[in-house]
């Protein structure tokens, strides 16, 4: 779209040189040919050095942008990013196609696919499973019955999916209005599942607002665990039954969560960081030590907590 057509359409004022628009993206990563939008001063160290066309921005901090950048000013950058996001959403039909196979795929006849799928060699399909427009997926890959695999969507070689899984839906994003209206911001994103993954059943991985959602390879999820939008799972992570990971969140690699065990989002868990069961984390975690509790803090202090308080209900009883 134009973005002059665009500014009509979310009642933005536009003025300058008309460009042509395909997508959204952050400040950092955007193109000469995205929008992006800025509504958290933690991030004005990049309005100078955005390569956005246009920027979703309040008149105070419009100067802050390269003369090439041109400012949208409004006092809901926000809600005016999910109205555009709109724009740009993956057309969703029924209509299907065939895939493109490698060697020695088995597909059970019960599979129903989107267009333009890609599969490698002996990939294994069961019955009720739905694989979306222009997903991929690699050599050897093991899907069970009823997985949902959303369009755009990348699997590596060597995974194994089990059943009632899904991969690739929505992120949990929306803006909202002065009257407190939710406003969806469409998932224009994807997510992908790296090489040797092997993924529980009845889990789900939701796709990026806009990039990526990725889980690294050789990680390992039990059932029943949810990864939010534009997450990072390093590679090699372990993560058991119900634990959970906030939208953003980026984890290194060899990290274990045990069950019951969650995230809050926009967090960088270090290597080999190791969170206990039921645990809380609400900031960032230094790697190669354990956690626990909540807020979730270093787990012989946690042990130590607990000797206390159970001392002191004992002296109460007394």
């Amino acid at each position: 779209m134009k973005l002059s057509q665009i500014c009509q359409e979310i009642d933005v004022a536009f003025s300058g040189d008309d460009v042509e628009i395909n997508g959204l993206h952050t400040l950092s990563l955007a193109t000469p040919s995205q929008i992006s939008f800025f509504n958290d001063e933690k991030y004005l160290d990049q309005l100078a050095t955005t390569k956005a066309a246009a920027v979703l921005i309040i008149e105070k901090y419009a100067d802050l942008l390269p003369t090439t950048t041109i400012a949208l000013v409004t006092e809901e950058a926000y809600l005016k990013l999910a109205l555009i996001s709109k724009f740009f959403a993956h057309k969703i039909e029924t209509k299907g196609g065939h895939p493109n196979m490698g060697e020695g795929c088995d597909i059970d006849k019960r599979v129903r696919f989107g267009k333009n799928v890609s599969l490698s060699d002996n990939v294994v399909i069961m019955a009720g499973a739905y694989v979306g427009d222009n997903v991929s997926i690699g050599s050897n890959t093991l899907i069970y019955p009823n997985v949902t695999i959303y369009h755009h969507s990348v699997l590596g070689s060597n995974c194994i999916i089990h059943s009632g899984t899904v991969i690739g839906s929505d992120g949990y994003g929306f803006a909202h209005t002065k009257m407190g209206e939710h406003v969806k911001i469409y998932q224009n994103g994807n997510a992908v599942i790296e090489d040797d993954v092997e993924i529980g059943a009845n889990c789900v991985v939701d796709r990026a607002v806009f990039g990526t959602t990725y889980i690294r390879k050789g990680t390992k999820l039990d059932n029943l665990i949810q990864i939010a939008h534009n997450c990072d799972v390093g590679e090699h992570s372990l993560m058991a039954a119900q634990a959970g990971m906030a939208g953003s969140t980026t984890t290194g690699r060899n990290v274990v969560m045990g069950g019951q065990s969650g995230t809050a989002g926009h967090l960088d868990i270090g290597d080999f960081t190791t969170i206990a069961g039921k645990s809380g984390v609400t900031k960032s975690l230094r790697g190669g030590k354990t956690y626990a509790g909540f807020p979730a803090i270093d787990h012989r202090l946690w042990l130590k907590q607990q000797v206390k308080i159970s001392l002191m209900l004992k002296g109460k009883r007394s």
